[in-house]
């Protein structure tokens, strides 16, 4: 047994909530793995921002930003910052996050809990940054205008942030998913349009929920094409509970992580590359925890990938064991680098 699974037996002890505080903290006092050197094959020009490796970590670890940099010294290739609202809020009753150990998964219904965008734009204001930052800005449960938390988000943080994430996804915020369809989400995009012929140069990226149909997101993708939309992150958690071996937890309220997300999100990526004739880059989320996953998820459409829900099951040696599988990987398959395999078994 490895030293994490030890460790993480302790860990699992801890309300899960307040073991991802102490890992906060422990990043904050230094605590963590020294990074392998990236291989010049992983390394890519998207956004047109330069990613020395595929691997981000997801938004919701540092949601208030308070570690990015550590984060991105650690290994990872970038890292997103947030959900971020206008205003600070607390989030959804507690407790809630949940461990389902038997599936490798989490679920959690936080509700969107950050300290609020003036707070933390101060904070990464200041920032050296040591690598690519996105964040990730959602609107306040109490909002009577959810499209006009975005356009405050984005102009909040336009100047200081790598990408933009448009979080129209979560499960945990009332009302939040129907601005991925019909009038609602036109609107959307015609604002975001308007703001980048106002001079927004941001990339703007938005997160979609991986139940939406086929229909719907034939619907997305060709108006994320019309209104120029810089990518799509694929996919939020999903609230279904299918195949789960966990009976403590599994019934509760939120959205779901970890590994039954794997199939789910690769193959709603396969369709978006395929709607999109691979002109919309991915961003690939959903239980990823080898290298394998990575390849498998790169072959299906997305462009970088990222993982969270890895890291509590895994521990902090996950980056670099990832790099080596992707190392071994791109020697197997005979490629000079990642960018070779994006896309090759959709048809």
């Amino acid at each position: 047994m490895s030293y994490y699974k030890k460790f993480r037996k302790l860990a699992f002890l801890i309300e899960p909530e307040k073991a991802h505080q102490l890992a906060i903290s422990s990043i904050k006092l230094g605590v963590r793995q020294p990074p392998i050197e990236d291989s010049k094959s992983f390394s890519q020009t998207i956004f047109n921002r330069e990613f020395k490796n595929p691997i981000g970590l997801a938004a919701g670890f540092d949601k208030n930003g308070e570690v990015p940099n550590e984060i991105l010294s650690s290994g990872f290739g970038f890292t997103e910052v947030g959900t971020i609202t206008p205003k600070p809020q607390e989030g959804n009753p507690k407790p809630r996050v949940f461990r389902l150990e038997e599936d490798n998964a989490i679920i959690n219904r936080l509700g969107f809990n950050n300290d609020g965008m003036d707070v933390i734009f101060k904070r990464l204001n200041i920032l050296q940054k040591k690598g690519i930052i996105g964040i990730n800005v959602g609107a306040n449960r109490d909002s009577q205008d959810k499209i006009n938390d975005y356009v405050l988000g984005v102009n909040k943080f336009a100047k200081i942030a790598d990408y933009l994430t448009i979080n129209i996804s979560s499960p945990n915020t009332v009302g939040l998913r129907n601005l991925q369809k019909g009038e609602n989400f036109n609107l959307l995009l015609k604002t975001i349009s308007e703001m980048k012929k106002n001079g927004l140069n941001t990339p703007i990226l938005i997160k979609l929920a991986p139940e939406l149909s086929k229909n719907d997101l034939k619907k997305i993708v060709s108006g994320c094409i019309e209104y120029n939309i810089d990518g799509l992150i694929i996919s939020n958690t999903t609230i279904s509970r299918d195949k789960l071996k966990s009976i403590k937890h599994s019934s509760e309220d939120g959205g779901l992580s970890g590994k039954p997300l794997m199939k789910k999100s690769t193959m709603m990526i396969k369709d978006v590359y395929k709607l999109s004739n691979g002109e919309l880059p991915i961003i690939g989320v959903g239980g990823i925890f080898t290298g394998q996953d990575v390849i498998e998820k790169m072959m299906y459409g997305a462009s970088l990938i990222q993982l969270y829900t890895a890291m509590i099951y895994e521990g902090p040696a996950l980056i670099n064991n990832i790099k080596r599988e992707l190392h071994n990987e791109i020697k197997r398959l005979g490629v000079h680098s990642l960018t070779e395999i994006i896309g090759t078994k959709v048809e």
